[in-house]
């Protein structure tokens, strides 16, 4: 029996393939709105026959919005940018996009939403990505109070921007700079718990809560490049350096991948406004609700991203690992 029929925006990136997955599971149909179908037609072989519809939209574009949104009994937000590029910026896609996603929903009377935020957020806060994820769920919410926020903490998962961007950066030099000294704490969250409380909340229907979503343990950036070298048996000096000097590398990446053509063969790993975002820390409050209001039990790093990172061995899976 369908649950009905809920768009999912953003669903071609890293956690939508995995939220797909929960809501076929459920048994809803999905309409998944990305900015380029034709480059998403994977997508449908994760549901059955007909079950996933692939549309075009782009939260820029208010009639596209309307349009991926008429008939649907509910909405999914997973659109997000880890950095700016040309009409693509955080004021574009984290605050008018959930706006225009809100305005278009109330007018078709959808109030079941789950939107996708970051662990972190707030106006105050000196980085740009996260104050604009700030105000786009006060945008929508002011919009449409039902809701639900969903604040992730940074996740990991096969081929994550995490663990695997790391393993793949290690071989490009013999240190890894640790910007504040890599003091900054950090909590990640496997995706596929992620995925698994957006489906249960839309499953039960939004309320208008805010949920702070974060693994079982945290570790200091210093630690999460421990476990990094250790699951891919590499050994690299872990060198303290200040803020500054991240800036200064961030301020670079961002130059050459402003450069056209250039661009299409390098993406900034690392932005100033990153290297701003790491002066505090990324664990979930004590009083908000979390995975474990949800139901889920969350996944380790250590039973998670070991065998995912397998291929950055010399050996692969074949591979002994060195003593010590």
């Amino acid at each position: 029996m369908s649950k009905g029929l809920v768009t999912v925006f953003g669903a071609n990136g890293f956690l939508g393939r995995f939220v797909l997955r929960a809501l076929v599971k459920d048994g809803w149909r999905i309409r998944a709105a990305v900015r380029r179908p034709h480059t998403a037609q994977d997508l449908r072989v994760i549901g059955g026959v007909g079950q996933i519809q692939i549309v075009q939209a782009n939260l820029r574009f208010q009639n596209s919005v309307r349009s991926a949104l008429e008939g649907a009994d509910a909405v999914i937000n997973l659109v997000g940018i880890p950095y700016k590029k040309g009409k693509q910026t955080f004021g574009a896609v984290h605050e008018v996009g959930p706006k225009t996603i809100a305005k278009a929903a109330n007018e078709l009377g959808i109030s079941n939403i789950v939107h996708l935020s970051a662990l972190g957020a707030h106006e105050d806060v000196d980085s740009a990505y996260l104050s604009s994820k700030a105000r786009g769920e006060m945008a929508l919410q002011s919009i449409v109070p039902s809701a639900d926020i969903m604040r992730p903490a940074l996740m990991f998962g096969e081929g994550d921007k995490l663990f695997t961007l790391a393993a793949r950066l290690v071989p490009l030099s013999p240190i890894v700079p640790l910007f504040g000294g890599g003091k900054t704490r950090l909590q990640p969250v496997y995706v596929g718990d992620v995925a698994s409380a957006i489906a249960i909340a839309i499953g039960r229907g939004s309320t208008g809560k805010i949920y702070e979503l974060a693994g079982p343990t945290s570790y200091t950036a210093k630690q999460l490049w421990q476990l990094t070298l250790k699951a891919i048996d590499k050994k690299r000096v872990l060198l303290p350096v200040p803020m500054f000097m991240g800036k200064i590398m961030g301020f670079a990446l961002e130059f050459w991948g402003a450069i056209p053509l250039v661009n299409l063969l390098i993406k900034p790993v690392l932005t100033r406004d990153m290297v701003k975002a790491l002066k505090q820390d990324y664990v979930p409050a004590d009083n908000m609700p979390s995975l474990t209001e949800l139901g889920i039990t969350p996944e380790t790093i250590e039973a998670i991203v070991p065998p995912t990172l397998e291929t950055f061995k010399k050996y692969g899976q074949f591979h002994i690992q060195s003593a010590g």
